[in-house]
């Protein structure tokens, strides 16, 4: 097995909850899928913030170590990680419309992120294609407001792949989608790892979209990791009293897995 692209070992906290992680040790392989599933105020924003090197911003620290690409991202400066950020490791953030910035057309948009880290401006019409949105000069002159939530996450998704990152946080990309747009966002997903070989941290409380894309899944409760291995293992025998009372309280299993692809989980969604 190669090196891990992404290994970590941290705690985690802020000055009035200073153990909001606690020794939470996870790793991705390159081109690996992994889900990190957990309910809100479990820790989850923090583990981005830690990963991105931004939890300073917040007031917060982070001990341990975050190895990426053979580098531990905690000793690096901030200049080194800005020029990670977006580069190497992009994000997707929760609330695709939210993320936007509303005052500036679509194009401007592309045009900052893209010149954050080189210069000249690319042809945006593949980059915007391979995630099925038009790349036209007329929707390059959109804003915010005139898309679709799905076709924001999209845009997102785009703006978050313009530079070929090798690792992807996709913090709970799914949450604000109906369930056929859910659906194609994880097919876009399997398509974009399969075909780009971009290593992904699916985070959602979402035990269907997980099961439906991940390969492997951890399972973080009060800032631990109790329960982690392959998704149809866990998913199927789980081990840990808070991951058999999570999978207790979804009535419609078995999930489709990983195995049986997005489109599985589209139909089992249709259904419901």
């Amino acid at each position: 097995m190669s090196a891990p692209l992404l290994k970590l070992d941290i705690s985690a906290g802020y000055p009035a909850k200073p153990t909001v992680l606690k020794d939470v040790a996870l790793e991705i392989q390159p081109g690996e899928i992994v889900g990190l599933v957990g309910r809100s105020g479990e820790g989850k924003s923090t583990l981005i913030l830690s990963i991105l090197g931004l939890i300073g911003l917040k007031g917060g620290f982070c001990l341990g170590e975050i190895q990426f690409q053979d580098r531990d991202l905690l000793r690096l400066g901030s200049e080194q990680m800005r020029q990670l950020r977006g580069r190497q490791i992009a994000l997707i953030p929760q609330s695709p419309l939210a993320a936007l910035n509303p005052k500036l057309r679509l194009g401007a948009q592309l045009k900052e992120a893209w010149r954050a880290h080189q210069p000249g401006e690319p042809d945006w019409r593949p980059l915007l294609e391979s995630v099925s949105l038009p790349g036209t000069a007329d929707f390059l002159r959109l804003y915010p407001h005139n898309l679709s939530v799905g076709m924001a996450q999209r845009f997102l998704i785009a703006m978050a792949l313009m530079h070929r990152p090798a690792l992807l946080l996709a913090d709970e990309p799914t949450s604000a989608l109906d369930a056929i747009t859910q659906a194609e966002i994880l097919a876009l997903f399997q398509k974009l790892n399969r075909e780009l070989g971009i290593g992904i941290l699916y985070i959602s409380h979402d035990l269907g979209s997980v099961g439906a894309l991940c390969s492997r899944v951890a399972i973080l409760h009060e800032g631990a990791i109790v329960e982690s291995g392959a998704t149809e293992a866990v998913f199927r025998d789980p081990r840990h009293a808070y991951t058999q009372k999570l999978i207790a309280a979804v009535p419609r299993l078995p999930f489709p897995l990983a195995s049986e692809g997005p489109t599985a989980l589209a139909n089992a969604l249709q259904r419901a």
